[in-house]
């Protein structure tokens, strides 16, 4: 049975927090349209509750367990006593409340749209267990996000310390830096770089060479060969541009300077930048290097930002020998290697999730109350 939000909830109006935001952090979080904004003396609601957006951002409802205050730019939505409130949350994640939008300038929904929206109901013990199972789902998916970004932040120190210090192929280990060894330092227009680097130009490493168009007609899911533009794969297509051992940087629009490494047969579109290295040039360790330079800045101002090729092959940066640049890439590639298993495992519970919200909270799939 389908009933309204009217019946499942109450939805009060937020207020400003002007005269109750704390200095000082709080139990008693502040809530707007985009999650935690601050701390209050006291609170508006009690929860557990869920805020969805009166203006702003629509699609985005946050479940809150405790006392809160929700600013005058969202609705607090109160389920009513036989509702459980995180099953109403998982509900409104899953409705599109893009849908009840009014305006025509700032997004916003009014309270009588939204008390229209209505949702398939149980009883609330199976309300309850839907809850359960949802949120075991979400923990996996929190967890491996933390994972992520812990690798994301572990590759960033690393970077930062490879690309100054290298790595001693004596003892496999970081290069002590320049305050405690000097002596394995030079000065150089760059500073200080290890006594076995030189400076160079990028375009002494590397050519440059922009990809070909391809109409769009021509990219089909089940060709042979991968068409990369700049942010990546695009589709498959019957014809190659390159055969072997590149990354791409991509060349026009949002994406200008965005670096992707790729191997083998590929068609190379007119939005990416085809990058070759020379011998002696380990294509993993420029590829890792450049995708930090923030190659964007180099794009010429136009209507449509264009890399400048040129700019980005007068460069000068730190080269360490070739076994070394062989190291530090390995270093790297290691810590990608484990982002990419977390990234596809939570591409798998966000699949996971989505199905089962949708099985379960239609009701084409009861949940059995008595079982674990």
């Amino acid at each position: 049975m389908s009933e309204s939000l009217r019946n499942l909830s109450t939805i009060e109006y937020g207020a400003s927090p002007k005269e109750i935001r704390s200095n000082d952090s709080t139990s008693i979080g502040i809530y707007g349209t985009g999650g935690l904004v601050g701390s209050a003396t006291k609170p508006l609601f009690h929860g557990p509750l869920v805020v969805v957006a009166r203006k702003g951002t629509l699609d985005k409802p946050l479940f809150i367990t405790g006392d809160c205050w929700v600013i005058d730019t969202a609705y607090a939505v109160l389920p009513n006593a036989n509702v459980d409130a995180k099953w109403l949350y998982y509900n409104l994640l899953k409705f599109d409340l893009k849908k009840l939008n009014e305006s025509t300038g700032v997004p916003s929904i009014s309270r009588d749209y939204l008390y229209r929206v209505t949702f398939e109901t149980f009883p609330l013990s199976e309300q309850r267990k839907i809850a359960r199972i949802l949120s075991t789902v979400d923990a996996v998916i929190e967890k491996t996000e933390a994972a992520i970004a812990k690798y994301k932040a572990i590759k960033s120190g690393m970077m930062r310390d490879l690309f100054t210090r290298g790595i001693d192929l004596k003892t496999q280990k970081l290069r002590p830096s320049y305050e405690y060894a000097p002596e394995l330092y030079k000065q150089s227009e760059l500073g200080w770089v290890p006594k076995e680097w030189e400076v160079v130009k990028i375009g002494e490493l590397a050519s440059m060479k922009s990809g070909e168009g391809i109409i769009s007609n021509s990219i089909f899911d089940y060709a042979r060969y991968p068409v990369y533009g700049g942010n990546g794969l695009r589709g498959f297509t019957t014809e190659y541009t390159h055969d072997g051992n590149y990354f791409l940087i991509g060349r026009q629009g949002a994406l200008c300077g965005n670096v992707n490494r790729v191997m083998g047969k590929f068609y190379a579109s007119e939005h990416a930048v085809v990058v070759s290295v020379l011998d002696q040039i380990s294509v993993d360790w420029l590829s890792q290097l450049l995708a930090v330079m923030n190659l964007n800045q180099y794009s010429e101002a136009s209507a449509q930002p264009g890399l400048a090729v040129s700019k980005i092959l007068s460069l000068i940066i730190k080269k360490p020998q070739f076994n070394e640049q062989k190291e530090i890439a390995k270093h790297l590639l290691s810590i990608d290697s484990k982002a990419r298993i977390e990234n596809k495992i939570l591409y798998k519970y966000q699949q996971l999730k989505s199905a089962l919200m949708f099985d379960l909270l239609t009701g084409i799939v009861r949940v059995k109350v008595s079982e674990p």
